[in-house]
Protein backbone atom coordinates (compact mmCIF):
# COMPACT_ATOMS: atom_id res chain seq x y z
CA UNK A 1 0.00 0.00 0.00
CA UNK A 2 1.20 3.52 -0.84
CA UNK A 3 0.41 6.79 0.92
CA UNK A 4 -0.04 9.97 -1.13
CA UNK A 5 -1.59 13.42 -0.80
CA UNK A 6 -4.33 14.67 -3.11
CA UNK A 7 -5.28 18.31 -2.48
CA UNK A 8 -3.76 17.90 1.00
CA UNK A 9 -5.94 14.85 1.67
CA UNK A 10 -3.79 11.90 2.72
CA UNK A 11 -4.98 8.54 1.41
CA UNK A 12 -3.58 5.02 1.14
CA UNK A 13 -4.08 3.01 -2.05
CA UNK A 14 -2.59 -0.16 -3.57
CA UNK A 15 0.47 0.08 -5.78
CA UNK A 16 -0.47 0.31 -9.46
CA UNK A 17 -3.50 2.54 -8.80
CA UNK A 18 -3.85 5.49 -11.17
CA UNK A 19 -4.10 8.99 -9.74
CA UNK A 20 -7.57 9.21 -11.32
CA UNK A 21 -8.76 6.18 -9.33
CA UNK A 22 -7.07 7.42 -6.16
CA UNK A 23 -8.87 10.75 -6.56
CA UNK A 24 -12.21 8.94 -6.89
CA UNK A 25 -11.50 7.21 -3.57
CA UNK A 26 -10.83 10.62 -1.98
CA UNK A 27 -14.08 12.04 -3.38
CA UNK A 28 -12.29 14.32 -5.83
CA UNK A 29 -13.81 14.50 -9.29
CA UNK A 30 -11.34 14.80 -12.17
CA UNK A 31 -12.75 15.28 -15.70
CA UNK A 32 -11.81 12.87 -18.48
CA UNK A 33 -12.02 12.81 -22.26
CA UNK A 34 -9.86 10.07 -23.79
CA UNK A 35 -10.11 7.67 -20.83
CA UNK A 36 -12.19 4.50 -21.08
CA UNK A 37 -11.89 1.75 -18.48
CA UNK A 38 -12.53 -1.07 -20.94
CA UNK A 39 -9.99 0.04 -23.56
CA UNK A 40 -6.16 0.30 -23.36
CA UNK A 41 -5.26 3.84 -22.42
CA UNK A 42 -3.81 6.45 -24.81
CA UNK A 43 -3.45 9.51 -22.58
CA UNK A 44 -3.45 12.39 -25.05
CA UNK A 45 -6.05 15.05 -24.32
CA UNK A 46 -4.65 16.20 -20.94
CA UNK A 47 -8.12 17.23 -19.77
CA UNK A 48 -7.57 15.01 -16.72
CA UNK A 49 -4.28 16.73 -15.88
CA UNK A 50 -3.11 17.19 -12.31
CA UNK A 51 0.07 18.80 -10.97
CA UNK A 52 2.84 16.86 -9.28
CA UNK A 53 3.98 19.32 -6.61
CA UNK A 54 7.32 17.60 -6.16
CA UNK A 55 8.40 17.69 -9.82
CA UNK A 56 6.28 20.69 -10.84
CA UNK A 57 4.99 18.77 -13.87
CA UNK A 58 1.45 18.44 -15.16
CA UNK A 59 0.66 14.77 -15.71
CA UNK A 60 -2.38 12.82 -17.02
CA UNK A 61 -4.16 11.36 -14.00
CA UNK A 62 -5.85 8.64 -16.07
CA UNK A 63 -2.49 7.03 -16.92
CA UNK A 64 -0.06 8.07 -14.19
CA UNK A 65 0.36 5.59 -11.34
CA UNK A 66 0.70 6.61 -7.70
CA UNK A 67 4.12 6.65 -6.07
CA UNK A 68 4.94 6.70 -2.38
CA UNK A 69 4.93 10.22 -0.94
CA UNK A 70 3.35 11.85 -3.98
CA UNK A 71 1.87 15.31 -3.42
CA UNK A 72 -0.73 16.01 -6.11
CA UNK A 73 -2.86 19.09 -6.73
CA UNK A 74 -6.17 18.35 -8.50
CA UNK A 75 -8.28 21.48 -8.05
CA UNK A 76 -6.07 24.57 -7.85
CA UNK A 77 -6.65 27.57 -10.17
CA UNK A 78 -3.41 26.64 -11.96
CA UNK A 79 -4.65 23.09 -12.68
CA UNK A 80 -8.06 24.35 -13.77
CA UNK A 81 -6.41 26.82 -16.16
CA UNK A 82 -4.26 24.02 -17.60
CA UNK A 83 -7.35 21.88 -18.28
CA UNK A 84 -9.11 24.84 -19.84
CA UNK A 85 -6.12 25.41 -22.10
CA UNK A 86 -6.14 21.74 -23.09
CA UNK A 87 -9.80 21.96 -24.08
CA UNK A 88 -9.18 25.12 -26.09
CA UNK A 89 -6.40 23.34 -27.97
CA UNK A 90 -8.76 20.44 -28.74
CA UNK A 91 -11.30 22.94 -30.05
CA UNK A 92 -8.73 24.63 -32.28
CA UNK A 93 -9.39 22.20 -35.15
CA UNK A 94 -12.84 20.99 -34.09
CA UNK A 95 -15.40 21.63 -36.84
CA UNK A 96 -18.98 21.04 -35.81
CA UNK A 97 -22.06 22.67 -34.30
CA UNK A 98 -23.38 21.51 -30.95
CA UNK A 99 -26.75 23.04 -31.84
CA UNK A 100 -28.07 23.66 -35.33
CA UNK A 101 -28.07 27.34 -36.42
CA UNK A 102 -31.87 27.28 -36.72
CA UNK A 103 -32.25 26.34 -33.05
CA UNK A 104 -29.75 28.99 -31.95
CA UNK A 105 -31.63 31.53 -34.05
CA UNK A 106 -34.97 30.70 -32.39
CA UNK A 107 -35.60 32.99 -29.36
CA UNK A 108 -37.51 30.11 -27.75
CA UNK A 109 -34.63 27.67 -28.49
CA UNK A 110 -36.99 25.10 -30.02
CA UNK A 111 -35.38 21.81 -31.07
CA UNK A 112 -36.16 22.32 -34.74
CA UNK A 113 -33.97 19.53 -36.19
CA UNK A 114 -35.61 16.96 -33.92
CA UNK A 115 -39.06 18.21 -34.96
CA UNK A 116 -38.07 17.94 -38.62
CA UNK A 117 -36.81 14.37 -38.26
CA UNK A 118 -39.97 13.21 -36.52
CA UNK A 119 -42.19 14.83 -39.17
CA UNK A 120 -40.08 13.21 -41.90
CA UNK A 121 -40.83 9.84 -40.28
CA UNK A 122 -44.55 10.63 -40.03
CA UNK A 123 -44.44 10.82 -36.23
CA UNK A 124 -46.46 14.02 -35.97
CA UNK A 125 -47.61 13.66 -32.36
CA UNK A 126 -44.04 13.14 -31.15
CA UNK A 127 -42.97 16.17 -33.18
CA UNK A 128 -45.57 18.30 -31.37
CA UNK A 129 -44.25 17.08 -28.01
CA UNK A 130 -40.81 18.38 -28.99
CA UNK A 131 -42.28 21.71 -30.07
CA UNK A 132 -44.21 22.18 -26.82
CA UNK A 133 -41.14 21.59 -24.69
CA UNK A 134 -40.24 25.19 -25.58
CA UNK A 135 -43.17 26.73 -27.48
CA UNK A 136 -46.38 27.18 -25.49
CA UNK A 137 -48.56 28.38 -28.38
CA UNK A 138 -47.42 26.67 -31.59
CA UNK A 139 -50.75 27.17 -33.36
CA UNK A 140 -50.62 30.94 -32.92
CA UNK A 141 -46.91 31.21 -33.68
CA UNK A 142 -47.37 28.97 -36.70
CA UNK A 143 -49.38 31.82 -38.21
CA UNK A 144 -47.65 34.99 -36.99
CA UNK A 145 -44.05 34.05 -36.16
CA UNK A 146 -41.50 36.03 -38.21
CA UNK A 147 -39.37 32.83 -38.32
CA UNK A 148 -35.84 34.04 -37.53
CA UNK A 149 -34.91 30.35 -37.53
CA UNK A 150 -35.47 30.20 -41.28
CA UNK A 151 -33.02 33.06 -41.81
CA UNK A 152 -30.39 30.99 -40.00
CA UNK A 153 -31.19 27.71 -41.80
CA UNK A 154 -28.19 26.31 -43.69
CA UNK A 155 -30.44 24.89 -46.41
CA UNK A 156 -30.83 28.51 -47.49
CA UNK A 157 -27.34 28.20 -49.04
CA UNK A 158 -28.80 25.78 -51.60
CA UNK A 159 -31.64 28.10 -52.59
CA UNK A 160 -34.38 28.14 -49.98
CA UNK A 161 -34.49 27.38 -46.27
CA UNK A 162 -36.65 24.69 -44.73
CA UNK A 163 -40.10 26.20 -44.09
CA UNK A 164 -39.84 25.62 -40.35
CA UNK A 165 -42.75 27.80 -39.29
CA UNK A 166 -45.18 25.98 -41.56
CA UNK A 167 -43.96 22.64 -40.18
CA UNK A 168 -44.52 23.83 -36.62
CA UNK A 169 -48.01 24.96 -37.58
CA UNK A 170 -48.66 21.65 -39.34
CA UNK A 171 -48.04 19.46 -36.26
CA UNK A 172 -50.14 21.78 -34.08
CA UNK A 173 -53.01 21.71 -36.60
CA UNK A 174 -52.77 17.91 -36.90
CA UNK A 175 -53.17 17.70 -33.13
CA UNK A 176 -56.22 19.98 -33.17
CA UNK A 177 -57.89 17.76 -35.82
CA UNK A 178 -57.70 14.70 -33.57
CA UNK A 179 -60.13 16.24 -31.09
CA UNK A 180 -58.09 15.34 -28.04
CA UNK A 181 -55.35 17.88 -27.52
CA UNK A 182 -51.83 16.97 -26.46
CA UNK A 183 -51.28 18.13 -22.88
CA UNK A 184 -47.70 17.96 -21.58
CA UNK A 185 -46.89 16.20 -18.34
CA UNK A 186 -46.83 18.41 -15.26
CA UNK A 187 -44.46 18.26 -12.35
CA UNK A 188 -46.06 17.15 -9.10
CA UNK A 189 -48.65 19.58 -7.75
CA UNK A 190 -47.00 21.97 -5.35
CA UNK A 191 -50.11 23.51 -3.79
CA UNK A 192 -48.68 26.95 -4.61
CA UNK A 193 -50.76 29.45 -6.51
CA UNK A 194 -49.59 31.77 -9.28
CA UNK A 195 -51.28 34.52 -11.26
CA UNK A 196 -50.61 36.23 -14.57
CA UNK A 197 -51.94 39.73 -15.24
CA UNK A 198 -52.48 40.03 -18.97
CA UNK A 199 -53.81 37.41 -21.40
CA UNK A 200 -51.67 38.38 -24.37
CA UNK A 201 -49.06 36.19 -26.00
CA UNK A 202 -46.44 36.62 -23.25
CA UNK A 203 -48.97 36.05 -20.48
CA UNK A 204 -50.52 32.97 -22.10
CA UNK A 205 -47.06 31.54 -22.64
CA UNK A 206 -46.07 32.19 -19.03
CA UNK A 207 -49.22 30.47 -17.77
CA UNK A 208 -48.55 27.38 -19.89
CA UNK A 209 -45.10 26.92 -18.39
CA UNK A 210 -46.27 27.69 -14.84
CA UNK A 211 -48.86 24.94 -15.20
CA UNK A 212 -46.17 22.55 -16.47
CA UNK A 213 -44.15 23.29 -13.35
CA UNK A 214 -47.08 22.09 -11.25
CA UNK A 215 -48.51 25.39 -10.02
CA UNK A 216 -52.12 26.48 -10.28
CA UNK A 217 -52.47 29.54 -12.46
CA UNK A 218 -55.13 32.25 -12.77
CA UNK A 219 -54.95 34.59 -15.76
CA UNK A 220 -56.46 38.06 -15.28
CA UNK A 221 -57.30 40.42 -18.12
CA UNK A 222 -59.27 43.65 -18.21
CA UNK A 223 -60.87 42.77 -21.56
CA UNK A 224 -63.86 40.50 -22.10
CA UNK A 225 -61.77 38.24 -24.37
CA UNK A 226 -58.34 36.72 -23.84
CA UNK A 227 -55.64 37.40 -26.42
CA UNK A 228 -54.42 40.96 -25.87
CA UNK A 229 -52.92 42.41 -29.06
CA UNK A 230 -53.52 39.07 -30.81
CA UNK A 231 -57.17 40.14 -31.08
CA UNK A 232 -56.05 42.91 -33.44
CA UNK A 233 -54.38 40.58 -35.93
CA UNK A 234 -56.48 40.35 -39.14
CA UNK A 235 -58.46 37.16 -39.72
CA UNK A 236 -56.52 36.44 -42.92
CA UNK A 237 -53.30 36.33 -40.87
CA UNK A 238 -54.53 34.69 -37.65
CA UNK A 239 -57.95 33.02 -37.86
CA UNK A 240 -60.01 33.65 -34.72
CA UNK A 241 -60.57 29.94 -34.12
CA UNK A 242 -56.81 29.43 -33.78
CA UNK A 243 -56.64 31.77 -30.78
CA UNK A 244 -59.76 30.16 -29.32
CA UNK A 245 -58.21 26.70 -29.72
CA UNK A 246 -55.02 27.71 -27.91
CA UNK A 247 -57.05 29.15 -25.04
CA UNK A 248 -59.11 25.97 -24.83
CA UNK A 249 -55.92 23.91 -24.63
CA UNK A 250 -54.69 26.11 -21.76
CA UNK A 251 -58.00 25.61 -19.95
CA UNK A 252 -57.70 21.85 -20.36
CA UNK A 253 -54.19 22.07 -18.94
CA UNK A 254 -55.64 23.77 -15.87
CA UNK A 255 -55.57 27.54 -16.49
CA UNK A 256 -58.36 29.62 -14.96
CA UNK A 257 -59.34 32.79 -16.84
CA UNK A 258 -60.83 35.79 -15.03
CA UNK A 259 -61.73 38.28 -17.73
CA UNK A 260 -63.19 41.77 -17.31
CA UNK A 261 -60.88 42.00 -14.29
CA UNK A 262 -58.80 45.16 -14.24
CA UNK A 263 -56.61 44.15 -11.32
CA UNK A 264 -53.24 45.28 -10.03
CA UNK A 265 -50.56 43.44 -8.11
CA UNK A 266 -51.52 45.18 -4.85
CA UNK A 267 -55.10 43.93 -5.16
CA UNK A 268 -54.18 40.25 -5.56
CA UNK A 269 -50.73 39.84 -3.99
CA UNK A 270 -52.08 38.31 -0.79
CA UNK A 271 -53.96 35.62 -2.71
CA UNK A 272 -51.00 34.23 -4.68
CA UNK A 273 -47.48 32.98 -4.03
CA UNK A 274 -46.13 34.69 -7.16
CA UNK A 275 -47.53 37.04 -9.80
CA UNK A 276 -46.31 37.81 -13.34
CA UNK A 277 -47.29 41.10 -14.97
CA UNK A 278 -47.64 40.57 -18.72
CA UNK A 279 -50.27 43.19 -19.41
CA UNK A 280 -48.41 45.14 -22.07
CA UNK A 281 -49.14 48.38 -20.20
CA UNK A 282 -46.37 50.08 -18.27
CA UNK A 283 -48.33 53.20 -17.21
CA UNK A 284 -49.64 51.46 -14.12
CA UNK A 285 -46.17 50.29 -13.21
CA UNK A 286 -44.09 53.40 -13.80
CA UNK A 287 -42.08 52.96 -10.61
CA UNK A 288 -41.51 49.26 -11.12
CA UNK A 289 -37.88 48.23 -11.42
CA UNK A 290 -37.50 45.15 -13.61
CA UNK A 291 -34.39 43.00 -13.95
CA UNK A 292 -34.44 42.03 -17.62
CA UNK A 293 -32.09 39.10 -17.03
CA UNK A 294 -34.24 37.39 -14.41
CA UNK A 295 -37.69 39.07 -14.90
CA UNK A 296 -37.74 39.81 -11.16
CA UNK A 297 -38.82 43.21 -9.84
CA UNK A 298 -38.24 45.39 -6.79
CA UNK A 299 -41.48 43.95 -5.36
CA UNK A 300 -41.22 40.63 -3.57
CA UNK A 301 -42.89 37.75 -5.47
CA UNK A 302 -43.70 40.02 -8.44
CA UNK A 303 -42.27 39.25 -11.89
CA UNK A 304 -42.74 40.90 -15.28
CA UNK A 305 -42.37 40.05 -18.96
CA UNK A 306 -43.39 41.28 -22.39
CA UNK A 307 -44.25 44.85 -23.32
CA UNK A 308 -44.48 45.98 -19.69
CA UNK A 309 -40.66 46.00 -19.86
CA UNK A 310 -40.35 47.41 -23.40
CA UNK A 311 -42.08 46.84 -26.76
CA UNK A 312 -41.56 43.34 -28.15
CA UNK A 313 -41.74 43.32 -31.94
CA UNK A 314 -41.21 39.61 -32.47
CA UNK A 315 -44.05 37.31 -31.38
CA UNK A 316 -41.79 34.35 -30.69
CA UNK A 317 -39.64 36.56 -28.44
CA UNK A 318 -42.71 37.53 -26.39
CA UNK A 319 -43.46 33.83 -25.97
CA UNK A 320 -39.86 33.16 -24.98
CA UNK A 321 -40.04 35.89 -22.34
CA UNK A 322 -43.19 34.31 -20.93
CA UNK A 323 -41.36 30.99 -20.65
CA UNK A 324 -38.30 32.59 -19.05
CA UNK A 325 -40.37 34.50 -16.49
CA UNK A 326 -42.16 31.27 -15.53
CA UNK A 327 -38.76 29.65 -15.04
CA UNK A 328 -37.76 32.46 -12.65
CA UNK A 329 -41.01 32.04 -10.74
CA UNK A 330 -40.30 28.33 -10.45
CA UNK A 331 -36.81 29.06 -9.07
CA UNK A 332 -38.27 31.54 -6.58
CA UNK A 333 -41.00 29.17 -5.39
CA UNK A 334 -38.42 26.38 -5.10
CA UNK A 335 -36.45 28.47 -2.60
CA UNK A 336 -33.72 29.51 -5.07
CA UNK A 337 -32.58 32.94 -6.22
CA UNK A 338 -33.65 33.43 -9.85
CA UNK A 339 -30.67 33.62 -12.20
CA UNK A 340 -30.27 34.57 -15.84
CA UNK A 341 -30.68 31.42 -17.88
CA UNK A 342 -27.34 30.43 -19.40
CA UNK A 343 -27.18 28.40 -22.55
CA UNK A 344 -24.75 25.52 -22.70
CA UNK A 345 -21.45 25.87 -24.58
CA UNK A 346 -22.12 25.76 -28.29
CA UNK A 347 -19.42 25.05 -30.86
CA UNK A 348 -20.07 26.91 -34.13
CA UNK A 349 -18.22 26.86 -37.43
CA UNK A 350 -20.11 29.26 -39.70
CA UNK A 351 -21.22 28.74 -43.28
CA UNK A 352 -20.76 25.62 -45.37
CA UNK A 353 -18.51 25.77 -48.38
CA UNK A 354 -19.51 24.14 -51.68
CA UNK A 355 -17.79 20.86 -50.90
CA UNK A 356 -19.46 20.68 -47.49
CA UNK A 357 -22.91 21.33 -48.91
CA UNK A 358 -22.62 18.07 -50.82
CA UNK A 359 -21.55 16.29 -47.62
CA UNK A 360 -24.61 17.56 -45.75
CA UNK A 361 -26.90 16.81 -48.69
CA UNK A 362 -26.11 13.12 -48.09
CA UNK A 363 -28.73 13.28 -45.32
CA UNK A 364 -31.25 15.37 -47.22
CA UNK A 365 -33.20 15.39 -50.47
CA UNK A 366 -32.71 17.74 -53.43
CA UNK A 367 -35.18 20.41 -54.45
CA UNK A 368 -36.54 23.78 -53.39
CA UNK A 369 -39.19 24.41 -50.77
CA UNK A 370 -42.71 24.28 -52.22
CA UNK A 371 -45.65 26.34 -51.09
CA UNK A 372 -48.62 24.40 -49.67
CA UNK A 373 -50.97 23.30 -52.43
CA UNK A 374 -54.00 24.71 -50.60
CA UNK A 375 -52.32 28.00 -49.74
CA UNK A 376 -50.12 29.41 -47.01
CA UNK A 377 -52.92 29.99 -44.48
CA UNK A 378 -54.17 26.38 -44.22
CA UNK A 379 -50.60 25.16 -44.68
CA UNK A 380 -49.11 21.78 -45.55
CA UNK A 381 -50.94 18.51 -45.92
CA UNK A 382 -49.24 15.38 -44.60
CA UNK A 383 -47.34 14.49 -47.75
CA UNK A 384 -46.12 18.06 -48.22
CA UNK A 385 -44.99 18.31 -44.59
CA UNK A 386 -43.00 15.06 -44.81
CA UNK A 387 -41.33 16.16 -48.04
CA UNK A 388 -40.43 19.57 -46.59
CA UNK A 389 -39.08 18.09 -43.35
CA UNK A 390 -36.87 15.74 -45.37
CA UNK A 391 -35.07 18.77 -46.81
CA UNK A 392 -33.47 19.38 -43.39
CA UNK A 393 -29.66 18.97 -43.56
CA UNK A 394 -29.30 17.61 -40.02
CA UNK A 395 -26.89 20.30 -38.85
CA UNK A 396 -27.16 19.51 -35.15
CA UNK A 397 -24.80 17.23 -33.23
CA UNK A 398 -25.89 13.64 -32.72
CA UNK A 399 -24.34 13.60 -29.26
CA UNK A 400 -25.21 17.10 -28.09
CA UNK A 401 -26.24 15.86 -24.64
CA UNK A 402 -23.35 13.46 -24.03
CA UNK A 403 -20.32 14.82 -25.91
CA UNK A 404 -17.53 15.12 -23.34
CA UNK A 405 -15.87 17.90 -25.30
CA UNK A 406 -19.02 20.00 -24.99
CA UNK A 407 -19.73 19.12 -21.36
CA UNK A 408 -16.18 19.89 -20.24
CA UNK A 409 -15.99 23.05 -22.37
CA UNK A 410 -19.17 24.28 -20.74
CA UNK A 411 -17.90 23.45 -17.24
CA UNK A 412 -14.59 25.26 -17.77
CA UNK A 413 -16.12 28.19 -19.68
CA UNK A 414 -13.66 27.88 -22.56
CA UNK A 415 -12.92 30.29 -25.38
CA UNK A 416 -13.36 28.32 -28.61
CA UNK A 417 -11.55 30.97 -30.66
CA UNK A 418 -8.34 31.10 -28.57
CA UNK A 419 -6.28 28.76 -30.76
CA UNK A 420 -8.55 28.64 -33.81
CA UNK A 421 -6.86 27.80 -37.10
CA UNK A 422 -6.69 30.52 -39.75
CA UNK A 423 -8.44 28.19 -42.19
CA UNK A 424 -10.66 25.49 -40.77
CA UNK A 425 -10.75 21.90 -41.94
CA UNK A 426 -13.43 20.80 -44.40
CA UNK A 427 -16.28 18.71 -43.05
CA UNK A 428 -16.65 15.13 -44.29
CA UNK A 429 -19.29 12.52 -43.44
CA UNK A 430 -18.92 8.75 -43.81
CA UNK A 431 -21.84 6.37 -43.28
CA UNK A 432 -22.08 2.70 -42.44
CA UNK A 433 -25.42 1.16 -43.43
CA UNK A 434 -27.57 3.50 -41.31
CA UNK A 435 -25.73 2.39 -38.18
CA UNK A 436 -22.69 4.63 -37.81
CA UNK A 437 -21.67 8.11 -38.93
CA UNK A 438 -18.02 9.13 -38.90
CA UNK A 439 -17.19 12.85 -38.98
CA UNK A 440 -13.37 13.14 -38.89
CA UNK A 441 -13.36 16.89 -38.15
CA UNK A 442 -14.91 16.22 -34.74
CA UNK A 443 -12.23 13.68 -33.77
CA UNK A 444 -9.83 14.39 -30.86
CA UNK A 445 -7.47 11.56 -31.95
CA UNK A 446 -7.80 9.64 -28.68
CA UNK A 447 -7.38 6.30 -30.46
CA UNK A 448 -10.14 4.48 -28.58
CA UNK A 449 -11.81 3.40 -31.82
CA UNK A 450 -8.52 2.03 -33.16
CA UNK A 451 -8.16 -0.21 -30.12
CA UNK A 452 -11.80 -1.31 -30.27
CA UNK A 453 -11.75 -2.36 -33.92
CA UNK A 454 -8.43 -4.12 -33.30
CA UNK A 455 -10.02 -6.01 -30.40
CA UNK A 456 -12.97 -6.99 -32.61
CA UNK A 457 -10.69 -8.20 -35.40
CA UNK A 458 -12.35 -6.07 -38.06
CA UNK A 459 -10.72 -6.67 -41.42
CA UNK A 460 -9.39 -3.17 -42.15
CA UNK A 461 -9.94 -1.18 -38.97
CA UNK A 462 -9.16 2.47 -38.37
CA UNK A 463 -5.64 3.87 -38.16
CA UNK A 464 -3.59 6.98 -37.47
CA UNK A 465 -2.73 8.63 -40.79
CA UNK A 466 0.04 11.24 -41.18
CA UNK A 467 2.49 12.66 -38.66
CA UNK A 468 2.80 15.56 -36.22
CA UNK A 469 0.06 18.22 -36.37
CA UNK A 470 -1.35 16.61 -39.54
CA UNK A 471 -2.08 13.29 -37.86
CA UNK A 472 -5.67 12.11 -38.00
CA UNK A 473 -7.72 8.95 -37.66
CA UNK A 474 -9.04 7.65 -40.94
CA UNK A 475 -9.93 4.57 -42.97
CA UNK A 476 -6.72 3.05 -44.42
CA UNK A 477 -6.29 1.93 -48.01
CA UNK A 478 -9.31 4.06 -49.11
CA UNK A 479 -11.62 1.27 -48.05
CA UNK A 480 -15.33 1.89 -47.27
CA UNK A 481 -16.41 2.44 -43.67
CA UNK A 482 -18.25 -0.91 -43.64
CA UNK A 483 -14.91 -2.70 -43.98
CA UNK A 484 -13.17 -0.51 -41.41
CA UNK A 485 -15.77 -0.85 -38.66
CA UNK A 486 -17.88 -3.94 -39.20
CA UNK A 487 -18.53 -5.75 -35.92
CA UNK A 488 -17.33 -2.95 -33.63
CA UNK A 489 -19.67 -0.14 -34.71
CA UNK A 490 -21.81 0.09 -31.56
CA UNK A 491 -18.79 -0.24 -29.25
CA UNK A 492 -17.04 2.56 -31.13
CA UNK A 493 -20.10 4.82 -30.96
CA UNK A 494 -20.47 4.32 -27.22
CA UNK A 495 -16.75 4.82 -26.53
CA UNK A 496 -16.18 7.91 -28.69
CA UNK A 497 -15.98 10.95 -26.33
CA UNK A 498 -17.23 13.34 -29.03
CA UNK A 499 -19.66 12.90 -31.91
CA UNK A 500 -16.91 11.98 -34.35
CA UNK A 501 -18.41 8.48 -34.22
CA UNK A 502 -22.12 8.46 -33.56
CA UNK A 503 -25.22 6.43 -34.28
CA UNK A 504 -27.10 7.14 -37.49
CA UNK A 505 -30.20 7.89 -35.40
CA UNK A 506 -28.21 9.28 -32.48
CA UNK A 507 -29.68 10.90 -29.38
CA UNK A 508 -32.57 12.31 -31.33
CA UNK A 509 -33.67 9.00 -32.81
CA UNK A 510 -33.78 5.36 -31.85
CA UNK A 511 -31.95 4.20 -28.76
CA UNK A 512 -28.73 2.50 -29.71
CA UNK A 513 -28.13 -1.09 -28.61
CA UNK A 514 -25.87 -1.55 -25.59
Amino acid sequence: MLTIKLDNIEITVPAGTTILKAAEKAGIIIPTMCFNESVPNHASCMVCAVKNNISGEFIPSCESKVQEGMDIKCSTPEVIEFRKDSLELLLSDHVGDCEAPCRVGCPAFMDIPQMNRLIAKGEFSKALEIVKEEIALPLILGYICSAPCEGACRRKQTGSSVTICQLKKFVALEDSKIGKYYLPDKLNKTGKKTAVIGAGLAGLSASFHLLKYGYSCVIFDKNKEAGGSLLNVPENELPKYILETEIEILKQLGAEFRLNSDVTFDLIKNDFDAVIIASGENSKYANLEINEDTFTTNESKLFACGAVMHPVKMAVRAGAQGKASAHSVHSFLSGKIPQKQKRQFNSRFGKLNEQEISEYMKESIPGESKEPQNGVLPGFNREEAIAEAMRCLRCDCRKSKTCKLRLNSDHYNVNQQKYKLAERNKIRKHFQKEILVYEPEKCIKCGLCIEIVKRNNDLTGLAYIGRGFDIHIDIPFNKPLEQAVADAAIDCINACPTSALSGFAGESGNVLPD
